[in-house]
């Protein structure tokens, strides 16, 4: 069968459906059963009543689909081919015509955590709605597609002028769709999203396959960024299966030679604002690619084995961050270092660690664990277990990190040693907007308490998150609503501008009585 008789037989098919559907269908129904009595009796308004249904069913009458878009003419057909398709149309009409388009890619952020939460019915509910609100935030010729995985890509329809500026603002506009808030079972649902674009003119090859891969590397780069980041596909971006073979011949070389170290991120406490701690976290300055993410490097490593060396470096450097911090006079209680399964496998674990500090003249409780819940959560090994409580009776801090994702056991956090919940973000996005988030966090806050945990809320953003948090009870605060990530000699002004900042800040006191 060629493309076009299967278009006609399909677009019959719908007219058929529609035509039995409709109101004026119910016009023929009593001439239909008239006409049957007349001409065979009983028999045949007998067949007619039982054929009838049967045509209807044939055809798709009762079912959804009537309710449903139509892929092959409708705005959202659930495949990159289609998008790569609308991607052509508007190349070829923007040919002829001497202007441009752009392929725009859109991911709602944290979308395993939606779906974890909402399921799988109400999620795809939400997705609807964002398609829909994006096609009315575009121009009429824009196409939307929905994409598995709650992504969306955008075909722009050719315009006379467009360039960066007007892209962005377009992205912008798509991006205030999405997070705008949603109605779902009389809940209010807070969203965020990232965006990647790339404009035609920036094409990094020939046709609109190479223009939506190049959107999607942008897109990558965004959520690298995110949440809510927009990112342009420009000449340094590369997709990562061109990168990937050249990463896991340079990650070792990267180790020992100084180009991945630790960039600190500051916490503070919600009762005094003072800094409780710094988070050291894994970034890779490369020499001739700049900065890359951990989100490339991170699993190379895993790959290679090489995360074991890893954290024996960034435990090395965050201790060294200590005692320059306090050579500086400096009050920094605790520095926070990642420790991954195969670390935390290792029988001679708490030897290494003792060792580090007493190389550094360091007590234990100088150097916060941090271990992530799916770990405790689904590693009961002896060992991993035992590391973990040597770490604790020799005065490490144990934080349990991405609190709420892994399904972490009370019993798992008593056995483990956990002293402080490292709050996953999903549980703080908008927490001062959403009351239903609120409630989460309430309930995580007050478990915690039961338990004498501590809690530090991690992806901290606005101002607004920062104050219901505190009001909540939240122990401590980190994210880029407090500062994002930097490398160790950009510490030293952070930590005098934010000290200088409470010694300036009014004192509340009682008034006289």
């Amino acid at each position: 069968m060629t493309l076009s008789s299967h278009f006609i037989i399909r677009r019959g098919h719908r007219l058929l459906r529609q035509a039995l559907n409709g109101p004026q269908a119910l016009a023929f129904v009593p001439a239909l059963t008239l006409a049957a009595f007349w001409i065979g009796g009983e028999a045949w308004l007998l067949l007619l009543a039982l054929g009838l249904p049967l045509v209807h069913v044939l055809t798709g009458v009762f079912s959804t689909s009537a309710m449903e878009l139509d892929t092959e003419d409708s705005h959202m057909a659930n495949t990159l081919a289609a998008l790569d398709r609308a991607l052509q149309t508007a190349r070829d009409a923007a040919a002829r015509t001497g202007r441009t388009t752009a392929c725009i890619m859109v991911a709602v952020d944290d979308m395993p955590d939606v779906l974890d939460r909402f399921g799988p019915g109400a999620t795809d509910s939400m997705m609807l709605q964002l398609a829909a609100r994006m096609t009315s935030f575009l121009r009429e010729g824009d196409r939307v597609v929905r994409l598995p995985g709650g992504e969306f890509g955008v075909a722009l329809a050719p315009m006379r002028h467009l360039d960066l500026e007007i892209a962005i603002q377009m992205a912008g506009r798509l991006q205030l769709a999405v997070e705008e808030p949603l109605s779902l079972d009389a809940t209010t649902v807070f969203l965020s999203c990232s965006v990647g674009f790339c404009l035609d003119s920036r094409n990094p090859g020939t046709d609109s396959t190479d223009l939506m891969d190049a959107a999607i590397t942008a897109l990558r780069v965004a959520q690298q960024n995110g949440p809510s980041a927009i990112r342009a596909h420009h000449d340094r971006m590369r997709p990562s299966r061109d990168g990937q073979g050249r990463l896991a011949d340079e990650v070792a070389v990267a180790l020992e030679t100084g180009q991945i170290v630790p960039w600190f991120q500051p916490q503070i406490s919600t009762n005094t604002g003072r800094i409780t701690g710094f988070e050291a976290l894994a970034r890779w300055q490369h020499p001739e690619r700049g900065l890359i993410s951990p989100v490339e490097f991170l699993p190379v490593m895993e790959e290679t084995g090489q995360l074991e060396r890893l954290g024996e470096i960034m435990i090395y450097r965050a201790l060294t961050a200590l005692r320059a911090w306090d050579a500086a006079g400096l009050d920094i209680p605790r520095v926070g270092v990642n420790f991954a399964a195969e670390e935390l496998h290792n029988p001679k674990l708490i030897d290494k660690i003792k060792w580090e500090l007493d190389r550094f003249d360091l007590p234990a409780s100088r150097l916060s664990v941090e271990v992530l819940e799916t770990v405790v959560a689904t590693l009961p090994d002896d060992t991993v277990s035992r590391n973990i409580n040597g770490l604790a009776k020799l005065g490490c801090g144990i934080d349990l990190d991405d609190f709420g994702t892994g399904h972490a056991s009370i019993s798992s956090i008593k056995r483990f040693a956990v002293g402080r919940l490292k709050i996953d973000r999903s549980f703080v996005m908008k927490v001062d907007r959403d009351p239903e988030q609120r409630r989460m966090l309430n309930a995580i806050l007050t478990m915690a308490e039961r338990l004498g945990l501590d809690t530090l809320a991690e992806g901290v953003e606005t101002v607004g998150e920062h104050a219901m948090l505190a009001q909540l009870g939240c122990g401590h605060l980190q994210g880029f609503g407090i500062a994002r990530p930097m490398p160790f000699d950009q510490t030293l002004a952070w930590i005098a501008t934010h000290n200088a900042k409470l010694r300036n800040a009014p004192t509340i006191g009682r008034s006289a009585g």
